[in-house]
């Protein structure tokens, strides 16, 4: 049989293949939209709700950014520095600090947001001579998927190269490569601090935390001021996205996913939300889409924010009165309300084999904490915090930051000058006035009036406190 070639056809014949291939597509098309129109209207609602969860982390994220990086050099007060800069952290925050719920006495901060878009970045992570640090990556889905540090790489002198999911390259042999999954993205990095007298030793293994373009490196580099955009809101970038009309949210989600990509897991949501018009990377026109996937996705919004405003409190598992956020964090598969939730409530989270962080609200009767009553935790000798790094409590008051109080005592773990008892357990005294002489240096103040929480936090925990094996004692109340 002879096989003759479309160009080989007479004219006539290819014009009315041309009309006939295009009736064709035009009637499948046809087709795949009434299928879709046909959708029950609950089945669209649904997807209209995923698709915001799926989103909302990398909306969060850019939003982030840009309030971190809108500055001309770095600011260690707000943490913020222009990209591809690091910001240090120079002290704790005392009870005169507002900008960040539920800080840390335990760490110095260190962040930079990276953009490798262009070329690599080479990051210099000094010596720091056994002391327990991380510098976790995340990419703009939130993921944690790196984190070097003392638990991963050690405490030597590396050189670090993050590099774009499309770079190619040679890179010297004395470089840890590290292929991010989008462009830009985020280190959180943190540094173990024993205390204000500790500042110094800490200053100055950030001042060896060096990043540079790889064009740049092995020379003299000295990174170029920032620019500042003065239509970049400040407000806190919760209230930012929560601001958004549906056009503004979804749109701006389609606009960012055409640089990062979604993740290869990610396919039966993709297909999901394909079927009311949202594909990633391709345009999205929210005034055109159908009136009820419109309805559904102005719908989703608010419903979705009320769950992820009120998700934490019943987010991880309760044991004896401790909220214990284990797995999914840092990592979340596709669990997309997971990280959704987290990027609302505590963005830039790490995998848990680096930190946990039960929290407690109530003591043991169930009764909400009180300053004006006394309260011990008492660890006994093999119930004490199973960590490889070090352990500590922190107390809150009401509006979830640090409590004044007469010794400026925010935090208690295991890196003070703690008294054991002779058995080997540790009793720790939570209250508003003095335990006694004998007994303050066991004492974590509470607030002078009002209600508080507190927060256990375990660096490197031990595989005890992961498996549940390791339960943080009830805090009784004793007066």
């Amino acid at each position: 049989m002879t096989r003759h070639s479309y160009f080989s056809w007479p004219a006539r014949s290819r014009r009315m293949a041309v009309v006939a291939i295009g009736m064709f597509l035009s009637l499948a098309a046809i087709s795949s939209a009434r299928a879709d129109d046909q959708l029950p209207s609950e089945e669209i609602a649904q997807i209209a709700q995923e698709a915001y969860y799926y989103a909302y982390p990398l909306v969060i994220m850019d939003v982030t950014r840009q309030v971190s990086t809108n500055c001309e050099t770095p600011d260690p007060s707000h943490l913020s520095a222009p990209m591809n800069q690091f910001a240090n952290a120079a002290q704790f925050p005392d009870a005169n600090f507002t900008e960040v719920v539920r800080p840390n006495a335990d760490t110095l901060y260190s962040t930079l947001w990276f953009d490798v878009t262009n070329e690599p970045l080479v990051i210099h992570v000094p010596d720091s001579d056994g002391r327990f640090y991380l510098l976790p990556m995340i990419d703009m889905w939130t993921d944690v998927f790196a984190s070097p540090g003392k638990r991963t790489t050690g405490t030597a002198e590396q050189t670090i190269a993050i590099v774009g999911p499309k770079w190619k390259g040679d890179l010297p042999k004395t470089m840890y490569v590290i292929r991010a999954p989008t462009s830009v993205g985020w280190i959180i990095g943190r540094t173990q601090t024993n205390g204000k007298a500790d500042f110094g030793n800490v200053h100055k293994f950030q001042a060896g935390l060096r990043a540079i373009p790889l064009s740049a490196w092995g020379t003299n580099y000295t990174p170029p001021n920032g620019k500042i955009d003065s239509s970049v809101s400040a407000d806190p970038p919760t209230e930012q996205v929560a601001r958004m009309d549906v056009a503004e949210f979804f749109g701006r989600f389609i606009e960012l996913t055409k640089a990062n990509p979604p993740h290869p897991n990610d396919y039966p949501i993709l297909a999901r939300m394909k079927r009311i018009g949202l594909e990633p990377g391709k345009p999205f026109d929210f005034a055109k889409a159908p009136a009820n996937i419109r309805a559904a996705l102005t719908d989703a919004i608010p419903i979705c924010q009320k769950r992820l405003t009120g998700g934490l409190a019943s987010a991880g598992t309760v044991v004896n009165n401790w909220g214990m956020l284990l797995s999914p964090i840092g990592t979340y598969g596709t669990d997309y309300y997971r990280r959704a939730l987290i990027a609302y409530g505590g963005l830039g989270a790490n995998v848990i084999e680096d930190a946990i962080y039960p929290t407690a609200f109530v003591d043991s009767d169930n009764s909400l904490f009180d300053s004006g009553k006394k309260y011990v935790l008492h660890f006994s000798k093999e119930g004490i915090p199973p960590v490889r790094a070090f352990w500590s409590l922190t107390m809150y008051n009401d509006n979830q930051l640090f409590a004044h109080n007469p010794i400026n005592r925010y935090a208690i773990g295991d890196r003070d000058k703690m008294e054991f008892n002779e058995d080997g357990s540790l009793t720790l005294y939570i209250q508003r006035d003095s335990p006694g002489k004998d007994k303050e240096n066991n004492w974590l103040p509470a607030p002078e009036s009002g209600g508080f929480s507190m927060n256990l936090r375990l660096y490197w925990p031990k595989p005890e406190a992961l498996d549940g094996t390791w339960k943080p004692p009830a805090v009784q109340r004793v007066d």
